[in-house]
């Protein structure tokens, strides 16, 4: 697979259509892509790398139940990205 370069075409997240669309990549860090713009809806968003990032309430539960467990003197593991990826958005 050839390097990708600034104007590319590249799949990723869109946080604006929840959804995986074509993106243009928008900047560069490091050779990999830092900034997309998404060719749907043309927002730009940093370059997920295809994953859904985790909703507002999946961290307010993770927040709360890091809380409560050490209250009780245990600790809690994160839930697994694939966990994450399979509660996926529907429209």
């Amino acid at each position: 697979m050839a390097a990708l370069r600034l104007g590319d075409e590249i799949d990723d997240f869109c946080v604006r259509c929840h959804r995986i669309t074509n993106h243009f990549v928008v900047s560069m860090l490091e050779s990999k892509p830092a900034k997309v713009r998404c060719r749907s809806c043309h927002s730009d968003h940093n370059f997920l790398e295809g994953q859904q990032p985790p909703s507002r309430r999946e961290l307010l539960k993770e927040k709360l139940a890091r809380e409560v467990a050490t209250d009780n003197g245990a600790e809690v593991a994160p839930p697994d990205a694939a966990a994450r990826s399979r509660r996926g958005r529907s429209k």
